[in-house]
């Protein structure tokens, strides 16, 4: 087994490393050359400035130094990523966490039903406490990020959410008062409440909207400008026309801040399926999520006479906790990048991958993560891995490691602030994406993914040059870069596993 050593990444500058010029990488497959026209003249999304963002699991704040700012190391780590994202604090453990507002506040009976496979027990109930909050809040002004925060819906009640929600929101303060709480998000996966929280005979969209709507309403009762995201199914795109018809219905409705879905490419870990080649493949789900969800939004926007965003809220390669050599590997940068940018062009107003340390993750999933199995079973020590598998940011040890699957998030934050503009590609046989965008400066840029494993991508495209380039020795290598290239050149040929950004040079 490899050691830690083989994920101290590099993240260089010009100055510090440079890349060969893509003209002189050999091809390793000829193939006739792709197509692109840009239609700059026409306008699409404008790419929010934080459109970045993280999931945690609520879990993680019974720890309360970890989102603290007295965690430099973490701080960092964040502020690489980007100085104005989102954090997101849910997951499934947030539908077993209960408000402990002082030492002597009695635990509430949390009863969790199911198999405990992939979910939370009863048993792995915690509180959250005020420290925690506090903690919270500094750690968020010393990274310069904002919070989407969850609260419990499948085991809580009206009141304890109410008084949760009024700690949080006097603590955080909202963003639209220049506070860090972007909005409240009642519950986790309400679609999947029926495999352990409700009845599977009768749960429905419209059962879920009487209990969120009372939560809800219980919360605004005492946080008056209360915002909210819902339904953060985990895809289940029936479920936004008939949140959104109720939603109309309301002649007093909570404030809706965002509608939010999940997205994993498949799962378990244990599924022969999930391979490299698979995260790699053009996913038909991901457009047609984008097309419900976008729907929804438009519905609801056109009722309230506002504009209602729409964000991917929670999110990465495998299902439960990630798959070794799948999710942990370059192949995984290549995928962020282009999903990041596939749904930042699609009109998202963000996008939150999920992470965080392995013993709040594998609490989400029943107490255990499914991929030490993998590596045990090949004779390796599960502690030498990022935990889980698919985070963006690892603590190995006493240190925290940007991951492969971070550098495609990395890559993809060029855009932030952008506006994008539409594009005709025709990448031939390569399986290969395209991306464009007018940054705010007025310069044009576009980005290359390269997600085929043995074809390189021919194309020619004058007055743009290469700019920062996200290479790998191969697909399952953990050893990636992210780097400018040692003077200024245009494209010729992109290799296979290789994505880059191009820019206008013109004046």
């Amino acid at each position: 087994m490899k050691s830690m050593d083989r994920r101290r990444f590099l993240l260089a500058s010009a100055a510090t490393a440079a890349l060969p010029t893509l003209r002189s990488f050999a091809q390793a497959t000829t193939t006739p050359a792709a197509t692109l026209k840009l239609h700059s003249d026409a306008t699409g999304p404008r790419i929010p400035d934080n459109f970045i963002g993280l999931s945690y699991e609520t879990n993680e704040l019974t720890n309360p130094s970890f989102f603290s700012m007295e965690n430099t190391a973490l701080i960092e780590k964040f502020r690489t990523l980007s100085t104005n994202g989102v954090l997101r604090i849910g997951g499934n453990t947030s539908d077993i966490g209960y408000w402990k507002p002082t030492p002597t506040s009695p635990a509430p009976e949390i009863h969790v039903g199911g198999t405990g496979v992939g979910e939370p027990t009863s048993a792995l109930a915690y509180s959250i406490t005020p420290e925690a909050i506090h903690n919270l809040r500094g750690f968020l002004n010393r990274t310069g990020w904002t919070c989407i925060y969850g609260i419990n819906l499948g085991t809580n009640t009206p009141g304890r959410a109410a008084q949760e929600a009024d700690y949080v929101a006097k603590t955080l303060g909202h963003t639209h008062e220049k506070g860090k709480l972007e909005y409240f998000q009642l519950g986790n996966e309400p679609d999947l409440f029926k495999t352990h929280l409700r009845d599977p005979k009768t749960w429905s969209p419209e059962l879920y909207m009487d209990e969120w709507l009372e939560e809800a309403n219980a919360i605004r009762a005492i946080v008056p400008a209360a915002r909210f995201g819902l339904p953060d199914t985990s895809g289940s795109p029936e479920w936004y026309a008939a949140i959104v018809t109720r939603l109309l219905t309301l002649t007093d409705p909570p404030t809706i801040a965002a509608l939010t879905h999940h997205y994993y490419i498949g799962g378990p870990p244990s599924n022969p399926d999930m391979t490299i080649d698979h995260i790699l493949a053009p996913s038909p789900r991901v457009a047609l999520l984008a097309h419900d969800i976008r729907e929804a939004a438009a519905r609801l926007s056109a009722g309230e006479h506002k504009t209602v965003p729409y964000r991917m809220t929670e999110g990465n390669t495998c299902y439960r906790g990630g798959k070794p050599g799948v999710s942990d590997v370059f192949a995984a940068s290549l995928w962020a990048a282009d999903y990041l940018l596939n749904l930042a062009c699609n009109g998202y107003a963000g996008v939150n991958l999920h992470g965080g340390t392995g013993e709040y993750v594998g609490n989400s999933l029943g107490g255990h993560l499914p991929g030490d199995e993998i590596v045990t079973a090949a004779h390796g020590d599960p502690s030498t891995h990022p935990h889980p598998y698919y985070t963006p940011i690892a603590h190995i040890g006493d240190n925290y490691i940007i991951e492969p699957v971070a550098y495609g998030m990395l890559f993809a934050n060029n855009f932030a602030g952008a506006t994008s503009f539409p594009i005709d590609f025709n990448p031939g046989s390569v399986n290969a994406t395209a991306y464009a965008a007018t940054l705010p400066t007025g310069q044009r840029v576009v980005a290359l993914i390269n997600k085929d494993a043995h074809q390189s991508l021919t194309l020619d495209l004058p007055n743009y040059r290469q700019g920062p380039t996200l290479a790998a020795p191969s697909l399952d290598s953990t050893h990636v870069t992210l780097a400018e290239p040692s003077g200024n050149h245009e494209l010729s040929t992109l290799p296979p596993a290789t994505a880059v950004l191009l820019y206008d040079s013109r004046p």
